[in-house]
């Protein structure tokens, strides 16, 4: 005898032969002939009776279940839990992410059959069980799947600090530190300490707080499949797990690095956080030189350079290999090893290590290399994301479109950079941050 899962992957065969049948009388511009109407009722049968035996199994293991619960207790041992576990994953869950997406697809077609472990895992709320109206969540473990490489490979995501929202929320408001001074009865937005001799009278002081509120913002994905690959679930997993991790790793370090604030998050480069160090006198545009570096490392928190990194474009690359500081008549590399080019580069300054990202701009705009700490950037998100499918988008091409949508939000925790304790004068050059650039050149 088969089992349920076993059914379900029969019924799941003939919706999908019903479902090619339909495609050609629809690209035909007909109406289904005599044989193909009785083709349909055939295998509309088989789905009833298989559905009818998967509901009588159903009925029967419920009532074993409640025969067993009502006789005496059989002690649990934890390899009987662990089968049990095992048995219930087997009979409720989808073999692969490529499954799932063909069930998803399936469920999307007007008329469509709903296969009975996407209805467990619906959207709750008003309408989104509803294909058509919201689609299906997709599993915890393959949404976690699909954005791990962000978050753990992507060498900015991997070092932003980020919290998963709960429950229904929306949005989080974090009590940052209203700080924009090392000067003494500034630190820490205000709190102040003293020297006092005994008896003198004490001086109160208390820090000073500002709210960072981040909402939630949409960002939506789009993978396109041909009918030819939707028939293969592994080429459709692949496809859509490098696909979207790819996609959505470079969105959301482009809105990190450059987002408006406006429906996504405010980016580094947009925020009062970030420091332009201007470039030296004389200095020819579209350059990078040691000045430059040298001054930006100087202008990095002191707190913050143990996690800092650079982030720049290729573009400045060839600037990095051929900078040197002068000595005398002569010069020594900065960038490259004592071995030269022939040897490996260190790929890296002042012990940080140098990245290069698409979103930072050409060489000689501003942000073209960058010093951060991305630690200090403050990114919230609603953990899993929601899949939807359409396959009218692109009908006329055998296309259907899956739909991600991942909600998140974020900015630096600084509104403005720091000036330092020891500072003479309180002009822009004397200030701090996590996140130094050059200016453009």
């Amino acid at each position: 005898m088969k089992t349920n899962k076993q059914r379900r992957e029969d019924i799941a065969i003939l919706l999908n032969e019903l479902g090619e049948m339909r495609t050609r009388c629809i690209q035909e511009n007909r109406e289904p002939t005599e044989e193909e109407r009785s083709f349909a009722e055939g295998r509309l049968e088989e789905i009833k009776e298989l559905e009818a035996n998967i509901e009588i199994e159903a009925r029967t293991q419920e009532t074993i279940d409640r025969s067993n619960d009502s006789q005496v207790p059989v002690e649990r041992t934890a390899v009987n839990t662990k089968r049990e576990k095992a048995e219930r994953d087997n009979r409720d869950n989808f073999a692969s992410s490529g499954e799932f997406f063909q069930a998803v697809m399936r469920a999307g077609v007007p008329g469509g059959h709903v296969d009975p472990r996407l209805s467990t895992r619906a959207a709750s709320g008003l309408q989104e069980g509803v294909p058509s109206d919201g689609g299906f969540l997709v599993e915890v473990g393959m949404a976690a799947e699909i954005l791990k490489n962000v978050w753990s490979v992507s060498p900015v995501l991997s070092r932003v600090s980020k919290t998963t929202l709960s429950g229904n929320k929306t949005g989080m408001k974090f009590n940052g530190l209203d700080e924009t001074s090392r000067a003494t009865g500034s630190r820490f937005g205000g709190i102040q300490a003293y020297w006092k001799g005994e008896a003198d009278l004490k001086t109160a002081s208390k820090p000073k707080f500002r709210q960072i509120e981040l909402n939630l913002n949409k960002l939506v994905g789009l993978v396109y499949s041909t009918d030819e690959l939707l028939d293969d679930a592994q080429a459709l997993e692949q496809t859509i797990r490098e696909g979207m991790q790819a996609e959505f790793d470079f969105a959301i370090t482009q809105a990190i690095m450059n987002g408006t604030g406006a429906g996504q998050p405010l980016g580094i480069n947009n925020s009062g956080a970030v420091i332009s160090v201007a470039a030296e006198a004389g200095q020819a545009a579209n350059t990078l030189i040691w000045e430059n570096i040298n001054k930006m490392w100087s202008r990095m928190m002191a707190s913050s350079r143990p996690n800092a990194i650079w982030v720049c474009n290729q573009d400045v690359e060839p600037q990095l290999h051929s900078m040197s500081i002068a000595v005398g008549t002569g010069g020594v590399p900065v960038y490259m090893p004592a071995g030269g080019a022939a040897a490996q580069p260190y790929g890296s300054l002042f012990g940080r290590p140098v990245v290069p990202i698409e979103q930072c701009p050409v060489l000689g705009d501003a942000g073209d290399i960058m010093l951060a700490d991305f630690s200090q950037y403050k990114f919230i998100d609603k953990g899993g994301m929601k899949s939807d499918v359409s396959i009218h988008v692109q009908f006329i091409y055998d296309e259907s479109v899956f739909r991600f949508v991942y909600r998140c939000d974020g900015q630096p925790v600084l509104s403005q950079a720091i000036t330092p304790f020891t500072a003479g004068a309180t002009t822009a050059t004397d200030t701090l941050s996590h996140f130094v650039r050059v200016a453009a050149r």
